[in-house]
C-alpha cells in the first residue's frame, strides 16, 4: 500500500476552527440552519458558463480509498483541510457532497459565493451484497430546498442482469420529477455496470456510456433541469453527440500519469455541450500532495 502524501502547505483551517466546529456540532445544532440562511448565493451559470466543482461524496458510500491506499479519505479533518484549500483557489465554482460534509463546510463559512451540490448518494455501499440497491439515502429535494442548495446529484447504475435496477430507475425518475418541480438542476451520473468476479465494474466503452446516457436522459417527466455527469472515455466525440443536455466531466479515482489525465480533460472540455469538471480525489489527493497546483491546473483547463 502506498500512503497518500500529506498536504504540501498548511491549509486555511486552524485547530481552533476545528475545535469550534466540534463544540458547535455538540451544543448548537441549529447553527447549521443559520449558516445556510446567511450564505451568500450565486447563479449556477455566470461568466463563461463553465463550472469547476470539487467533489467529496465518496466517504458516505464506503469508498474511502484513493489509488492503492484504501483509507486515504478516512481522516475527516485532513479531508476538510484539503477541501478548504481547493475552495480557496480562484476559479473554483463550487462543491459536491453529502450532508455531513456540506454541513461542516457551512459551519466553517466556506460556502459563500459557491455552488453547493447536494449528493443524494446511493444505498449500494461498495463491496456490499446489496451494492446494486441504489436507493437514495442522503439529500432529497425538500432538504436541498430547505438549505438553499443550488444543484442535486444522483448516481444511477444500470445492471441489465440485476432485476433491482428497475427500482433504481424508478427512484431516479421520481428524483428528476421532484428536482424539476423545484426548479433545481440535477446531475445524472449514469453507468452501465455488471458483476465481474463478485465486484461491480462500470463499462467505460464509448458504446456503453452512450447507452447509459440515453437511458438516464429519459428518466422523469421533464428533462428541463437535467444535466449529465460523465466519465472521460475514448471517442468522447461520439459520447457528446448522444445528448443535448449540459454535461460536466468526472475525474474518478486517480491512476496513471497526471499529465495524461489533464490532456484527456483538455480534449474533452473542448467538445460542444461540455461545461466543466466535477472532480474529487484526483485533485484533493494528488500524487505529490500539492492540492493547490492540481486544482489550479484543472481550473485553468475549465476557465482558460
Amino acid at each position: 500500500m502506498t500512503a497518500i502524501p500529506p498536504l504540501s502547505a498548511p491549509g486555511p483551517i486552524s485547530n481552533d476552527d476545528f475545535a469550534a466546529l466540534r463544540q458547535t456540532r455538540m451544543a448548537d445544532p441549529d447553527a447549521v440552519g443559520r449558516a445556510f440562511a446567511g450564505r451568500t448565493r450565486r447563479p449556477v451559470v455566470r461568466g463563461d458558463s463553465r463550472l469547476m466543482i470539487i467533489a467529496a461524496d465518496h466517504p458516505a458510500r464506503g469508498a474511502l480509498g484513493v489509488g492503492t491506499d484504501p483509507m486515504a479519505m478516512a481522516d475527516r479533518y485532513d479531508l476538510l483541510q484539503r477541501m478548504a484549500t481547493a475552495l480557496s483557489r480562484p476559479g473554483v465554482d463550487g462543491v459536491l457532497g453529502t450532508p455531513d460534509i456540506i454541513d461542516d463546510l457551512a459551519l466553517l463559512g466556506l460556502l459563500d459565493d459557491k455552488i453547493v451540490v447536494g449528493s443524494m448518494n446511493r444505498g449500494g455501499l461498495r463491496g456490499a451484497a446489496f451494492e446494486m440497491d441504489d436507493r437514495y439515502t442522503a439529500y432529497d429535494v425538500p432538504a436541498m430546498t430547505r438549505d438553499g442548495l443550488d444543484f442535486a446529484k444522483v448516481l444511477v447504475r444500470f445492471d441489465l442482469d440485476d432485476p433491482g435496477t428497475v427500482a433504481t430507475m424508478e427512484a431516479t425518475a421520481r428524483a428528476v420529477d421532484a428536482a424539476a418541480a423545484a426548479k433545481l438542476p440535477i446531475m445524472l451520473e449514469p453507468f452501465l455496470s455488471r458483476r465481474v468476479d463478485g465486484k461491480i465494474v462500470n463499462d467505460l466503452s464509448a458504446d456503453a456510456v452512450i447507452n447509459s446516457v440515453a437511458m438516464a436522459a429519459g428518466l422523469g417527466g421533464s428533462s428541463a433541469y437535467s444535466w449529465m455527469k460523465l466519465p472521460v472515455v475514448d471517442d468522447m466525440e461520439r459520447v457528446m453527440a448522444s445528448t443535448t443536455l449540459p454535461t460536466l466531466l468526472l475525474g474518478g479515482d486517480p491512476s496513471g500519469d497526471p499529465e495524461t489525465v489533464y490532456a484527456s480533460w483538455k480534449s474533452a472540455l473542448a467538445l460542444p455541450g461540455v461545461h466543466g469538471l466535477t472532480v474529487g480525489r484526483t485533485l484533493l489527493y494528488p500524487h505529490d500532495g500539492d492540492v493547490v497546483s492540481a486544482v489550479d491546473t484543472a481550473t485553468a483547463l475549465v476557465h482558460g
